[in-house]
Formats: C-alpha cells, sequence, structure tokens
C-alpha cells in the first residue's frame, strides 16, 4: 500500500499573496471598526450598576486626617476621613483630564498630580487649578465598623 500526497508544485504568485494580504488587511480594517461600535451600543450589564454597597475596609484603615484610593467596582474612589466633615468618598478621577488624585498631606486638600489641581476635602468642590467641576461624590456606610460605599449621589 502506497499513499501518496498530494502537494501543489505550483509556486504562490507575487499577485496571489497580495490578494491574500489585502482580503486580510480590509476585513482587519473592518472588524477594529465594528469592534468598539457594537460595544457601545450594546446595552451595559445590569449586574455591575445594580450591585449594593462595596466594602471597601474598615473603619480603622481611615485614620483622621488622612485619605486612601479603593477600587470600587473597577473605579477608583478616595475615601477621606477629615476631621470637619467625617468619612467622605469622592470619585479619584480628576474632572480635568482624568488622571487619578491624591491626597496632599501638607495642604489637607485633595490633589490632582497631573496639573495641580486641588479639591476640596468636604465638598469635592474645586479649590484651585483647571478642573472645570466638582468631584462625583459617593454614599459613605458605616456599618458594624466597616466601611462600605454605595451608589454615587448626584
Amino acid at each position: 500500500m502506497t499513499q501518496s500526497t498530494h502537494v501543489s508544485s505550483e509556486p504562490v504568485t507575487r499577485r496571489g499573496f497580495i490578494q491574500v494580504l489585502l482580503g486580510f488587511s480590509v476585513v482587519s480594517t473592518v472588524v477594529g471598526i465594528l469592534t468598539p461600535v457594537v460595544g457601545y451600543l450594546l446595552p451595559k450589564s445590569a449586574a455591575a450598576s445594580s450591585s449594593g454597597p462595596v466594602e471597601v475596609g474598615v473603619t480603622a484603615d481611615f485614620p483622621a486626617g488622612q485619605a486612601k484610593v479603593v477600587s470600587v467596582n473597577d473605579k477608583p474612589v478616595i475615601v477621606i476621613n477629615n476631621k470637619a466633615g467625617g468619612l467622605k468618598a469622592y470619585s479619584a478621577i480628576c474632572t480635568h483630564l482624568g488622571c487619578i488624585v491624591s491626597w496632599n498631606d501638607r495642604k489637607g486638600a485633595i490633589m490632582c498630580p497631573c496639573h495641580d489641581g486641588y479639591f476640596n476635602p468636604v465638598t469635592g468642590a474645586v479649590v484651585s487649578g483647571p478642573p472645570p467641576k466638582p468631584l462625583a461624590s459617593f454614599e459613605v456606610i458605616q456599618r458594624d465598623g466597616k466601611v462600605l460605599i454605595g451608589k454615587q449621589q448626584a
């Protein structure tokens, strides 16, 4: 029994190679354009938006006069324990260009390191710099010594 395998002896022509390459490029471009459009048009998962409060630590994790950036539903949130207003939570995304804000001990304020913008730790309002609007605030719940972050407040 002999097996014969048929191998094409015709070499790939330059024209054939270019046609395959061009076809692949066209398909890749169309997929690259349609993927974000379809992702934008499909509804977001209801589970992510309707989830309840997220535990971010215990009360001892947030000493007075300090702040900490935590993750809430894959978004950065800065939790501040200030003497004037107690525990407060704001979006840690600067309203100017989307940099992540941090706590400035020396000034006792929320600071955007990208363009030197400052926010009030009690209200989230812009104190100085280029940010056009205040930081979005979140509901803070303290239950059984735990700190939970709830919905974004209007």
